[in-house]
């Protein structure tokens, strides 16, 4: 979730890097992943892989070398990641990250398709340059299912997919740098409430896809309040929220959960996808930050101007004391305090926070 103010990669840089875990995945696909996490880890994994599709919300590094103005492969992104700035765009862990080896038990390898500035439209986050479109980033998976088929046959591969959990978390470009930038016609052509429908119905048929290339178990992340990000806040003298802003966002996220439950209902068949309401978890941190741990909501721990939001982390810049009380890391993105406690609800969480299921009944379906 990135904003540019002014300012189609190729597949093969992502392929290349999807193709060094294949062998990892082959192995799942073989049936001794699970069994090889436990002896090595001494965690029981609960699926094979973890695939994981997004935009700069949950990327680790996808777009380092693409021809692209969203990177964050600098200090002081990654200050409290073991392995420093690798491309998150955070201090620390991503929600996926978290998911990914957390709780006790361990969701195995997997491939992180995800991309900074990335749409469910292709034309999103277009002043960024290189960016992977979700239509790309299904492409690449694709071809990752084909090389592992390639490995170990088709029916084995089919089962390791279908096995396994694909988290998908986008939206927030196709706002934040299209309908919201006017250097797009997006917002000449469509109502919020057109340009919502039509993101769910290009949302359906990118899941579909994914599903006609053996996906089964999906984890599917709304879109966060987006009118209380310090770069919304900087825009404001009085530094107040946007409900425009976060108006436009509530039609999409009912979209897509109304969307979902189609899927479920029969759309899919033998599908199971799962909504997790970022939205929601936002707005209850917002309202009551300590009772989650937090002090800091009206500034980015690292950035510059008002809100620390008006131009957002630059290399080398000195972050914030205390990140772990800060809910924004930098003009757009959360702290990994924030990732970690969405992660968890994601994990554990009652209906309120992801329905029907947590990603922990997911796992065990």
């Amino acid at each position: 979730m990135l904003m540019s103010t002014l300012r189609p990669a190729p597949a093969s840089m992502v392929v290349l890097c999807a193709v060094v875990v294949v062998g990892a995945l082959v192995v799942a696909a073989q049936g001794g992943g699970e069994e090889a996490a436990a002896a090595s880890t001494g965690k029981a994994a609960l699926v094979p892989a973890l695939f994981v599709f997004g935009d700069s919300l949950i990327d680790n590094g996808n777009n380092n070398n693409l021809a692209s103005f969203a990177k964050a492969n600098y200090y002081p992104y990654g200050i409290d990641f073991a392995g420093g700035p690798t491309g998150r765009f955070c201090n620390g862990y991503t929600i996926v990250d978290e998911l990914a080896s957390g709780h006790g038990q361990q969701l195995l390898k997997g491939v992180n398709f995800a991309s900074a500035a990335a749409g469910i439209l292709d034309e999103s986050g277009g002043n960024f340059v290189g960016r992977i479109p979700f239509n790309q980033q299904i492409d690449n998976f694709e071809t990752t299912v084909e090389q592992i088929a390639g490995a170990v046959g088709k029916e084995a591969a089919a089962s390791m997919v279908a096995r396994s959990i694909l988290f998908v978390g986008l939206g927030s470009n196709d706002y934040l740098n299209n309908y919201l930038m006017p250097n797009y016609h997006t917002r000449r052509r469509y109502n919020p409430r057109q340009f919502a429908d039509l993101l769910a119905d290009r949302y359906a048929a990118q899941l579909t896809r994914l599903y006609k290339a053996g996906a089964r178990k999906f984890v599917v992340a709304g879109v966060g309040s987006m009118g209380c990000i310090p770069n919304v806040l900087a825009q404001s003298m009085e530094s107040r929220c946007s409900p425009e802003v976060d108006a436009l966002v509530v039609p999409f996220n009912a979209n897509v959960r109304a969307m979902l439950n189609r899927l479920n209902s029969g759309g899919l068949p033998g599908a199971r996808l799962v909504f997790l309401d970022n939205y929601g978890v936002f707005k209850a941190i917002l309202s009551d930050p300590a009772a989650y741990g937090f002090a800091v909501v009206d500034r980015g721990c690292c950035g510059i101007g008002r809100n620390s939001g008006q131009v957002t982390c630059l290399p080398f810049m000195p972050p914030c004391d205390g990140r772990e009380r800060y809910v924004f890391w930098d003009a757009f993105h959360p702290t990994a305090a924030v990732n970690v406690l969405i992660a968890k609800e994601a994990f554990y969480g009652g209906g309120d926070v992801v329905s029907p299921i947590n990603v922990r009944r997911l796992a065990a379906l």
